[in-house]
C-alpha cells in the first residue's frame, strides 16, 4: 500500500503511511488518532486482527502497524483530550495526524500584542501569507520521535517533509500519553 522508502526508520514509514492514509481521505478532516503496535508481535497475537488490517503473512515483519483509534471527540481541545490517553503496554507508540494554519517565521513579528485563543486563531486565518498544513506526529515509548508535514499547496508525496523536530510540542503532548 505504502511509498515509502524501506530505507526509513520504523518510525519513519509509519508516520509517513499515516500521512498517505490521510491524504487519500483529502483536506478539511478532523484530526485522527493512532496507536502504533510491533507488526510482528500483533501478527503472532492477533492474528484475526492482522488479517482484518490487511497484514498478509509474507509481508515485512519488522515495523510497525497504525491502527487507528476512535474518533477524537468534536470541540474538546486536543491537549485536553490526550490528557486522557492511556496506552496499553502492547502499544509500542502513537501518532496524530492534525491540519492546522501556519504562518512563516518573518511573519512572527507582525503578531499584534495581547492577541490569545480565538482572537489569535482568527488573526492568523485572515493573515496573507497562511498556509495550511497537515501535520502527522510519531512517538514511540523510548522517545523516538519523527513527524510529516505535508503544505496543501504542495500536496504531493514528493513535497512531505520528515524530520524528528519538525512538530516539537504536539510530540511532547504525545509522548506524554506514556508517562506513567
Amino acid at each position: 500500500m505504502s511509498n515509502t522508502p524501506m530505507a526509513a526508520s520504523p518510525l519513519t514509514r509509519a508516520v509517513l503511511e499515516i500521512d498517505e492514509y490521510a491524504s487519500g481521505l483529502g483536506w478539511d478532516q478532523p484530526a485522527r488518532l493512532f496507536a502504533l503496535v510491533d507488526t510482528a508481535r500483533l501478527r503472532a497475537q492477533e492474528p484475526g486482527l492482522a488479517a482484518q488490517l490487511g497484514l498478509e503473512p509474507e509481508q515485512e515483519t519488522t515495523g510497525l502497524t497504525p491502527v487507528e483509534q476512535e474518533e477524537i471527540p468534536a470541540g474538546k481541545p486536543l491537549d485536553e483530550f490526550l490528557g486522557t490517553i492511556a496506552w496499553p503496554d502492547a502499544v509500542v507508540g502513537c501518532a496524530l495526524t492534525v491540519e492546522r494554519l501556519m504562518l512563516p517565521p518573518s511573519a512572527e513579528s507582525s503578531v499584534p500584542e495581547g492577541l490569545s485563543g480565538k482572537k489569535l486563531t482568527q488573526w492568523v486565518a485572515a493573515h496573507p501569507d497562511r498556509q495550511e498544513v497537515r501535520m502527522t506526529v510519531g512517538v514511540l515509548r523510548d522517545g523516538t520521535r519523527d513527524s510529516a508535514l505535508r503544505l496543501r499547496e504542495k500536496d504531493a508525496a514528493t513535497e512531505v517533509l520528515t524530520g524528528a523536530g519538525l512538530v516539537p510540542g504536539l510530540a511532547e503532548a504525545l509522548s506524554a500519553t506514556f508517562a506513567d
